[in-house]
């Protein structure tokens, strides 16, 4: 049985836009919620890089365009470099607080996205693994797809037995919009198609295509 959800698509599908969407839901039906997402920074109509935005309302930046290649202690993605240290400040103290809460209380832990940038902080890669692994935490998350030389933890968590991953790809492409269900598990969506994932428990709501 699949406990965590991660959605993975091309950059600009929409990826982030829908786990805003979901977390809001969440929030709203009083479901315990905490995490993190990255969105874009743009000036004069041109991304010049990227910030972490926490669920509490915490903002850092991720990384920024630069074109000086000098310093080798550089973390680097194409034209960005990626600010650890702030990463690392925004998201591990955030974590940690999620993976220290009591396991009787059920909550969500957003982490988007599990990519190259983030995958430069070795206590991030420590801190994930403990997070799936806490028994009281669900895990909303975004991975990329495979492009280039794998990415060890995001082939990991496709791997995992506990883990569902969504191609939101499709849903795109398709033009079909997600909607949310509220439901039990094993109960038919309008479609007829099962919940076959323990999400439940925690979430109060499953994916479906709309029709």
């Amino acid at each position: 049985m699949a406990k965590h959800v991660f959605l993975t698509g091309p950059p600009g599908v929409g990826k982030t836009t829908l786990i805003q969407k979901v977390t809001q839901a969440l929030k709203v039906s009083g479901v315990p919620i905490d995490g993190f997402y990255t969105e874009e920074v743009r000036e004069g109509g041109r991304r010049t890089g990227f910030d972490v935005v926490t669920l509490s309302g915490k903002r850092g930046p991720l990384s920024r365009v630069s074109s000086d290649s000098s310093s080798r202690r550089e973390h680097r993605v194409g034209q960005y470099v990626v600010d650890l240290a702030s990463f690392e400040q925004l998201v591990l103290p955030m974590l940690r607080n999620v993976n220290h809460g009591s396991d009787a209380e059920k909550k969500i832990c957003v982490i988007d996205e599990i990519g190259k940038m983030e995958l430069f902080s070795q206590a991030f890669i420590q801190a994930v693994h403990q997070t799936l692994a806490a028994s009281g935490t669900v895990v909303l998350g975004t991975i990329p797809v495979p492009k280039g030389k794998p990415l060890d933890l995001v082939e990991e968590i496709r791997s995992r037995k506990d883990v569902k991953v969504f191609n939101h790809f499709w849903l795109l492409v398709r033009r079909v919009p997600v909607v949310l269900h509220k439901g039990k598990e094993n109960e038919k969506t309008p479609q007829g198609q099962r919940c076959n994932h323990n999400l439940s428990s925690v979430l109060p709501c499953t994916f479906y295509p709309a029709q």
